[in-house]
Protein backbone atom coordinates (compact mmCIF):
# COMPACT_ATOMS: atom_id res chain seq x y z
CA UNK A 1 0.00 0.00 0.00
CA UNK A 2 1.34 3.40 -1.02
CA UNK A 3 0.02 6.46 0.83
CA UNK A 4 0.55 10.04 -0.38
CA UNK A 5 -0.64 13.36 1.02
CA UNK A 6 -2.64 15.38 -1.50
CA UNK A 7 -2.65 19.06 -0.58
CA UNK A 8 -5.79 20.85 -1.82
CA UNK A 9 -5.11 24.31 -0.39
CA UNK A 10 -6.02 26.34 2.70
CA UNK A 11 -9.07 28.14 4.00
CA UNK A 12 -9.83 30.38 6.97
CA UNK A 13 -12.25 29.59 9.79
CA UNK A 14 -13.21 31.46 12.92
CA UNK A 15 -10.83 30.62 15.75
CA UNK A 16 -13.55 30.52 18.37
CA UNK A 17 -15.58 28.08 16.28
CA UNK A 18 -12.58 25.82 15.77
CA UNK A 19 -11.51 25.76 19.43
CA UNK A 20 -14.91 25.84 21.13
CA UNK A 21 -14.91 26.66 24.84
CA UNK A 22 -11.13 27.07 25.07
CA UNK A 23 -10.34 30.76 25.82
CA UNK A 24 -8.80 32.79 23.03
CA UNK A 25 -5.79 33.70 25.16
CA UNK A 26 -4.89 29.99 25.06
CA UNK A 27 -5.68 28.96 21.48
CA UNK A 28 -4.29 32.10 19.82
CA UNK A 29 -0.81 30.95 20.85
CA UNK A 30 -1.35 27.78 18.82
CA UNK A 31 -2.86 29.18 15.62
CA UNK A 32 -2.71 32.99 15.66
CA UNK A 33 -5.82 34.64 14.16
CA UNK A 34 -5.94 37.56 11.79
CA UNK A 35 -7.74 40.86 12.47
CA UNK A 36 -11.09 39.18 11.71
CA UNK A 37 -10.41 36.37 14.22
CA UNK A 38 -9.90 33.92 11.35
CA UNK A 39 -7.25 31.20 11.53
CA UNK A 40 -5.66 29.41 8.58
CA UNK A 41 -6.40 25.69 8.19
CA UNK A 42 -5.23 23.14 5.67
CA UNK A 43 -7.33 20.73 3.63
CA UNK A 44 -5.12 17.64 3.31
CA UNK A 45 -6.53 14.75 1.33
CA UNK A 46 -4.89 11.35 1.06
CA UNK A 47 -4.19 9.08 -1.91
CA UNK A 48 -4.11 5.34 -1.18
CA UNK A 49 -2.77 3.06 -3.91
CA UNK A 50 -3.18 -0.67 -3.44
CA UNK A 51 -3.27 -3.29 -6.17
CA UNK A 52 -5.34 -1.91 -9.04
CA UNK A 53 -7.16 0.65 -6.89
CA UNK A 54 -6.34 4.29 -6.43
CA UNK A 55 -8.46 5.71 -3.60
CA UNK A 56 -8.71 9.43 -2.89
CA UNK A 57 -9.81 10.27 0.67
CA UNK A 58 -11.66 13.62 0.67
CA UNK A 59 -11.34 16.31 -1.97
CA UNK A 60 -11.01 19.74 -0.36
CA UNK A 61 -13.48 22.53 -1.11
CA UNK A 62 -13.40 22.64 -4.91
CA UNK A 63 -14.20 25.70 -7.02
CA UNK A 64 -17.99 25.81 -7.51
CA UNK A 65 -19.10 28.46 -5.02
CA UNK A 66 -19.51 32.16 -5.79
CA UNK A 67 -17.36 35.05 -4.59
CA UNK A 68 -19.72 35.91 -1.74
CA UNK A 69 -19.43 32.42 -0.31
CA UNK A 70 -15.65 32.34 -0.62
CA UNK A 71 -15.36 35.76 1.03
CA UNK A 72 -16.26 34.06 4.31
CA UNK A 73 -13.59 31.36 4.00
CA UNK A 74 -10.85 32.95 1.87
CA UNK A 75 -9.48 29.83 0.14
CA UNK A 76 -5.84 30.33 -0.80
CA UNK A 77 -2.47 28.71 -1.31
CA UNK A 78 -0.35 27.51 -4.23
CA UNK A 79 -1.68 23.92 -4.15
CA UNK A 80 -4.92 22.48 -5.45
CA UNK A 81 -6.50 19.06 -5.82
CA UNK A 82 -5.70 18.34 -9.45
CA UNK A 83 -2.22 19.85 -9.32
CA UNK A 84 -1.26 17.78 -6.28
CA UNK A 85 -2.55 14.59 -7.90
CA UNK A 86 -0.55 15.39 -11.02
CA UNK A 87 2.54 15.92 -8.87
CA UNK A 88 1.89 12.47 -7.36
CA UNK A 89 1.84 11.05 -10.88
CA UNK A 90 -1.87 10.21 -10.93
CA UNK A 91 -4.40 11.48 -13.48
CA UNK A 92 -8.06 12.21 -12.78
CA UNK A 93 -9.14 9.24 -14.91
CA UNK A 94 -7.00 6.84 -12.86
CA UNK A 95 -8.83 7.39 -9.56
CA UNK A 96 -10.98 4.31 -8.93
CA UNK A 97 -12.62 5.39 -5.66
CA UNK A 98 -13.33 8.64 -3.84
CA UNK A 99 -13.91 8.05 -0.15
CA UNK A 100 -15.76 10.96 1.45
CA UNK A 101 -15.36 11.06 5.22
CA UNK A 102 -18.42 13.31 5.40
CA UNK A 103 -20.27 15.76 3.18
CA UNK A 104 -19.29 19.15 4.59
CA UNK A 105 -18.17 21.43 1.76
CA UNK A 106 -14.49 21.53 2.74
CA UNK A 107 -14.30 17.74 2.51
CA UNK A 108 -16.37 16.94 -0.56
CA UNK A 109 -16.46 20.18 -2.57
CA UNK A 110 -13.87 18.91 -5.04
CA UNK A 111 -15.95 15.84 -5.86
CA UNK A 112 -17.44 17.90 -8.67
CA UNK A 113 -15.56 20.67 -10.44
CA UNK A 114 -16.83 23.70 -12.31
CA UNK A 115 -15.49 23.77 -15.85
CA UNK A 116 -14.06 27.28 -16.17
CA UNK A 117 -14.81 27.37 -19.91
CA UNK A 118 -18.46 26.24 -19.77
CA UNK A 119 -19.35 27.19 -16.20
CA UNK A 120 -20.93 23.72 -15.79
CA UNK A 121 -20.10 21.40 -12.90
CA UNK A 122 -18.61 18.06 -13.94
CA UNK A 123 -17.69 14.92 -12.05
CA UNK A 124 -14.05 15.40 -11.06
CA UNK A 125 -13.11 11.72 -11.34
CA UNK A 126 -15.18 10.19 -14.13
CA UNK A 127 -14.11 6.58 -13.58
CA UNK A 128 -14.44 6.58 -9.80
CA UNK A 129 -17.05 5.28 -7.42
CA UNK A 130 -17.85 7.83 -4.72
CA UNK A 131 -18.40 6.38 -1.23
CA UNK A 132 -20.53 7.64 1.65
CA UNK A 133 -23.10 5.96 3.90
CA UNK A 134 -26.88 6.20 3.84
CA UNK A 135 -27.22 7.46 7.40
CA UNK A 136 -24.90 10.39 6.77
CA UNK A 137 -26.31 11.09 3.29
CA UNK A 138 -29.84 11.32 4.66
CA UNK A 139 -28.56 13.60 7.44
CA UNK A 140 -26.91 15.86 4.85
CA UNK A 141 -30.03 15.99 2.69
CA UNK A 142 -32.10 17.33 5.60
CA UNK A 143 -29.53 19.40 7.52
CA UNK A 144 -30.07 20.85 10.95
CA UNK A 145 -29.70 24.59 11.47
CA UNK A 146 -26.11 24.26 12.75
CA UNK A 147 -24.84 22.39 9.69
CA UNK A 148 -27.00 23.87 6.95
CA UNK A 149 -24.25 26.18 5.69
CA UNK A 150 -21.80 23.26 5.49
CA UNK A 151 -23.97 20.82 3.55
CA UNK A 152 -24.17 22.18 0.00
CA UNK A 153 -26.19 19.74 -2.10
CA UNK A 154 -24.49 20.76 -5.33
CA UNK A 155 -21.37 19.07 -3.93
CA UNK A 156 -22.90 15.60 -3.56
CA UNK A 157 -26.48 15.26 -4.82
CA UNK A 158 -25.43 15.13 -8.53
CA UNK A 159 -23.18 12.16 -7.68
CA UNK A 160 -26.17 10.29 -6.29
CA UNK A 161 -28.44 11.29 -9.17
CA UNK A 162 -25.87 10.16 -11.74
CA UNK A 163 -25.41 6.78 -10.06
CA UNK A 164 -21.84 7.56 -9.05
CA UNK A 165 -22.37 7.22 -5.29
CA UNK A 166 -22.52 4.04 -3.24
CA UNK A 167 -23.22 3.57 0.44
CA UNK A 168 -21.25 1.59 3.00
CA UNK A 169 -22.77 -0.17 5.98
CA UNK A 170 -22.47 1.71 9.25
CA UNK A 171 -20.72 -0.98 11.27
CA UNK A 172 -17.66 -0.17 13.36
CA UNK A 173 -14.31 -1.23 11.90
CA UNK A 174 -15.68 -2.65 8.64
CA UNK A 175 -13.18 -3.44 5.90
CA UNK A 176 -13.42 -1.25 2.81
CA UNK A 177 -10.60 -3.14 1.11
CA UNK A 178 -7.56 -5.10 2.38
CA UNK A 179 -5.63 -2.94 4.83
CA UNK A 180 -8.33 -0.24 4.82
CA UNK A 181 -10.88 -0.31 7.63
CA UNK A 182 -13.42 2.30 8.71
CA UNK A 183 -14.14 3.84 12.09
CA UNK A 184 -17.41 5.74 12.56
CA UNK A 185 -17.74 8.87 14.71
CA UNK A 186 -20.95 10.72 15.58
CA UNK A 187 -19.82 13.74 17.58
CA UNK A 188 -18.87 16.10 14.77
CA UNK A 189 -21.69 14.97 12.49
CA UNK A 190 -23.76 11.85 11.91
CA UNK A 191 -21.72 8.76 10.93
CA UNK A 192 -18.45 10.42 9.91
CA UNK A 193 -16.17 7.78 8.35
CA UNK A 194 -12.50 7.75 9.39
CA UNK A 195 -10.17 5.43 7.44
CA UNK A 196 -7.78 3.23 9.43
CA UNK A 197 -4.95 2.15 7.14
CA UNK A 198 -2.55 -0.72 7.80
CA UNK A 199 0.88 0.40 6.69
CA UNK A 200 3.91 -1.81 7.24
CA UNK A 201 3.95 -2.63 10.96
CA UNK A 202 1.64 0.14 12.16
CA UNK A 203 -1.69 1.85 11.47
CA UNK A 204 -2.55 5.33 10.23
CA UNK A 205 -5.87 6.85 11.29
CA UNK A 206 -7.18 9.62 9.02
CA UNK A 207 -8.97 11.57 11.74
CA UNK A 208 -10.92 13.98 9.52
CA UNK A 209 -13.02 16.27 11.74
CA UNK A 210 -13.16 13.78 14.59
CA UNK A 211 -9.82 15.45 15.47
CA UNK A 212 -8.86 18.06 12.87
CA UNK A 213 -5.40 19.11 14.09
CA UNK A 214 -2.62 18.39 16.56
CA UNK A 215 -4.05 21.17 18.72
CA UNK A 216 -7.28 19.24 19.23
CA UNK A 217 -5.63 16.41 21.13
CA UNK A 218 -6.35 18.11 24.47
CA UNK A 219 -9.76 17.02 25.80
CA UNK A 220 -11.37 20.51 26.09
CA UNK A 221 -10.36 21.36 22.51
CA UNK A 222 -13.60 20.47 20.76
CA UNK A 223 -14.98 22.46 17.85
CA UNK A 224 -18.13 24.50 18.27
CA UNK A 225 -19.14 23.04 14.89
CA UNK A 226 -19.64 19.60 16.48
CA UNK A 227 -23.32 18.72 16.78
CA UNK A 228 -22.72 16.45 19.80
CA UNK A 229 -19.69 17.79 21.72
CA UNK A 230 -20.06 15.38 24.64
CA UNK A 231 -20.07 12.48 22.19
CA UNK A 232 -16.92 13.93 20.62
CA UNK A 233 -15.37 13.98 24.08
CA UNK A 234 -16.02 10.24 24.58
CA UNK A 235 -15.00 9.34 21.04
CA UNK A 236 -11.77 11.30 21.28
CA UNK A 237 -10.88 9.70 24.62
CA UNK A 238 -11.34 6.23 23.11
CA UNK A 239 -9.45 7.20 19.94
CA UNK A 240 -6.46 8.58 21.82
CA UNK A 241 -6.34 5.69 24.29
CA UNK A 242 -6.14 3.21 21.42
CA UNK A 243 -3.64 5.41 19.59
CA UNK A 244 -1.33 5.28 22.61
CA UNK A 245 -1.76 1.55 23.10
CA UNK A 246 -1.31 0.58 19.46
CA UNK A 247 1.04 3.40 18.43
CA UNK A 248 -1.24 4.76 15.73
CA UNK A 249 -0.07 7.47 13.38
CA UNK A 250 -2.75 10.16 13.42
CA UNK A 251 -3.31 12.11 10.20
CA UNK A 252 -4.61 15.65 10.80
CA UNK A 253 -6.63 16.82 7.80
CA UNK A 254 -6.86 20.50 8.80
CA UNK A 255 -3.51 21.09 10.49
CA UNK A 256 -1.70 23.93 8.68
CA UNK A 257 1.70 23.05 10.13
CA UNK A 258 2.06 19.25 10.16
CA UNK A 259 0.36 16.26 8.57
CA UNK A 260 0.78 13.55 11.19
CA UNK A 261 1.53 12.85 14.81
CA UNK A 262 1.74 10.19 17.50
CA UNK A 263 0.65 10.47 21.13
CA UNK A 264 1.81 9.23 24.52
CA UNK A 265 0.36 8.94 28.00
CA UNK A 266 2.01 11.44 30.34
CA UNK A 267 0.84 10.73 33.87
CA UNK A 268 -2.72 9.95 32.82
CA UNK A 269 -2.91 12.80 30.30
CA UNK A 270 -2.52 12.03 26.60
CA UNK A 271 -0.24 14.47 24.81
CA UNK A 272 1.43 14.88 21.44
CA UNK A 273 4.59 12.78 21.29
CA UNK A 274 5.96 13.42 17.81
CA UNK A 275 4.68 15.35 14.79
CA UNK A 276 5.75 16.01 11.22
CA UNK A 277 5.03 15.15 7.61
CA UNK A 278 3.72 11.80 6.42
CA UNK A 279 7.12 10.95 4.94
CA UNK A 280 8.62 11.23 8.44
CA UNK A 281 6.46 8.34 9.64
CA UNK A 282 6.10 5.92 6.72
Amino acid sequence: MKITTIHTGYLKLDGGAMFGIVPKRMWEKLNPPDAKNLCTWSMQALLVESGNRKVLIDTGCGNKQDEKFWSFFEPHGPENLFGSLEQAGVGREEITDVFLTHLHFDHCGGALWKNEKTGVSEVSFPNAVYWSNKRHFDWAMKPNAREKASFLKENFLPLYEQGKMRFLDVRQNIEFMPGFRIRFYNGHTEALMAPLLKTNDTHLLYCADAMPSQWHIGMPYIMAYDVRPLVTLKEKAAMLSEAVRRRFILFFEHDPVVECGTVRDEGGRIVLDRSGMLRDFI
